[in-house]
């Protein structure tokens, strides 16, 4: 697995886990550096590593160690620089290694993220293809995921000890599918539906499939919730869970992301608009056509809304109960981070009688 060292790519802010909004500070003016020659002599591992370092540290790249670690070592073939043995870090490179190590490095110099660098990220016990502007999976997300599969085997009827059923979710905004494959892999008897706005995001989904050969129990959807209610309610059917990393970023907060993340990723991916919650609420409204009864819904969101959400709650889905907020502990200290909700059908005799 891929160390959660990475936080500049991984998380949207700065101080990862720190409790407040997701975005503290302001990102570097990132200049047009060009790019230093590729030496005329041979270098080693090690070497390239420390040089790397040195250049990423005077330019203000965030990460400096870690992003020419993980370069040199997915050159070499290997997830991290620890793991490779103390011979081949001592060996020198080729020409052309040298040379792939400094086209890569040429790209982490211009703020592109280490994860669209090596085109690939580990999410779990998952490798995922990476591509540009699709949103990079963040360690916080994988505790969503855990949540959610404790749930899924415990809960009566949708557990690992339950009948021969398949269990249905539905994740809005796969991404990557971070989420979805994830969920699949550690449950054999689960059905997914996974939807995003964005068609590079739907093709990198259905990609990853593939490779992890878990296309057969994926559906996926090229269809914006916002925009495609009616669609989406079409395409996905009951479900047992809702899941969703959506866009939760207040839309004051973009200004102040790391270059790598306003520069490369996909903005609607981001803005959760002047609340953070725009998208939010629209998952939420239509959670209680999609649900089966005492389905969940499982969110990930910014520390400032669960308050908010549990007052929406109460005021606009009749049919959904605020279970619980659970808490990130990614990062140095827990924020409130995960939402769940409930699906609650209302009693129709009792209606009656009330009537």
């Amino acid at each position: 697995m891929w160390s959660r060292a990475l936080s500049a790519s991984c998380c949207w802010w700065s101080g990862c886990g720190s409790i407040g909004p997701k975005v503290t500070r302001r990102p570097r003016y990132v200049r047009g550096y060009s790019a230093p020659a590729v030496p005329a002599g041979r270098i080693t591992a090690l070497e390239a590593v420390e040089f790397w370092k040195r250049l990423f540290e005077e330019r203000g790249v965030s990460e400096p160690d870690e992003s020419s670690r993980y370069i040199v070592a997915h050159l070499l073939g290997a997830k991290t620089i620890e793991s490779l043995e103390p011979r081949k870090l001592s060996t020198l490179l080729s020409r052309e290694q040298t040379e792939q190590v400094w086209r890569l490095c040429a790209r982490r110099l211009s703020r592109v993220p280490v994860q669209y660098v090596i085109e690939e990220w580990d999410f779990r016990d998952l490798t995922l293809k990476m591509k540009p502007p699709v949103f990079i999976p963040r360690p916080e997300t994988e505790e969503l995921v855990e949540l959610v599969l404790a749930d899924l085997q415990t809960r009566p009827g949708v557990g690992v000890e339950a009948d021969a059923r398949l269990t249905k979710c539905l994740e809005v905004g796969c991404g990557s599918g971070a989420i979805s494959l994830s969920l699949l892999k550690s449950l054999p008897q689960l059905q997914a539906v996974a939807l995003d706005q964005s068609q590079s995001a739907v093709d990198l989904t259905r990609e990853n499939a593939f490779r992890l050969g878990l296309q057969d129990r994926l559906q996926i959807h090229h269809l914006d919730i916002m925009k495609d209610a009616e669609a989406v309610l079409s395409a996905c059917g009951r479900v047992s869970a809702v899941v969703s990393n959506p866009p939760y970023l207040f839309s004051q907060d973009l200004t102040s992301l790391e270059p790598e993340i306003i520069r490369f990723e996909d903005r609607a991916a981001l803005d959760g608009g002047e609340d953070g919650l725009i998208v939010i609420k629209q998952i939420l409204t239509l959670a209680p056509q999609i649900l089966l009864n005492h389905g969940r819904v499982y969110l990930e969101v910014d520390p400032r809304h669960p308050p908010l959400l549990r007052r929406w709650v109460e005021v606009n889905a009749e049919e959904l109960q605020y279970v619980e907020t659970r808490r990130d502990i990614t990062g140095r200290s827990a924020v409130p981070r995960f939402c769940i909700l409930q699906k609650e059908e209302s009693n129709k005799s009792d209606k009656l009688d009330l009537e």
